[in-house]
């Protein structure tokens, strides 16, 4: 059964079959709500159009496969440095925060207790999208599995970041 319809501007869906379903819900708010890292004082959520297209809770479940993903995209004007140094101390709840550029690890640590490193990239493998985010620094905290990331990129008018939580299937593999 489909519930939800993206065409009335309802971005909202969700998808019920007998061993599982998909819920996908855009919106700053359904977003915000359940990703555990406050907003930075004073961003403003990033639009398209003037909708939350950069916003998502996406919930995956078959079986024994569970996937979720919620993401959304900031701007600040102020300096990638004020917003690093400040998702710094927030991602500290989930225990060590490493530094990531071009998925390699900037200081110390270089992995976390749980064994995340910056090549346990759960959004944006391959050579593309490296490519793509080359300007990006991301801090990570959490496991393999279960991982908070802020990815930051400076612009001409401040920083743009996303704030991403990631709950990946219990058979995901590191890919080196």
């Amino acid at each position: 059964m489909v519930k939800g319809n993206i065409a009335d501007g309802k971005d909202n869906v969700k998808v019920e079959i007998p061993f599982g379903g998909m819920q996908v819900r855009t919106g700053d708010h359904a977003v915000v709500a359940g990703l555990g890292l406050p907003v930075y004082p004073g961003a403003t959520a990033l639009k398209e159009d003037g909708k939350d297209k950069n916003a998502v809770d996406m919930d995956m479940s078959f079986g024994s496969f569970h996937l979720r993903i919620k993401a959304i995209g900031y701007h600040s004007g102020d300096s990638p440095d004020k917003v690093l140094a400040f998702y710094k101390k927030s991602l500290g709840r989930y225990g060590d925060v490493i530094e990531c550029r071009n998925h390699q690890a900037v200081g110390t640590p270089t992995k976390t207790a749980e064994g995340l490193t910056c090549a346990n990239d759960g959004y944006s493998n391959g050579t593309q999208a490296q490519k793509e985010n080359a300007d990006e620094t991301q801090l990570k905290a959490g496991s393999k599995l279960h991982q908070h990331i802020v990815a930051v990129t400076q612009k001409s008018d401040g920083t743009k970041f996303a704030l991403i939580a990631l709950d990946l299937p219990g058979d995901h593999r590191e890919t080196n």
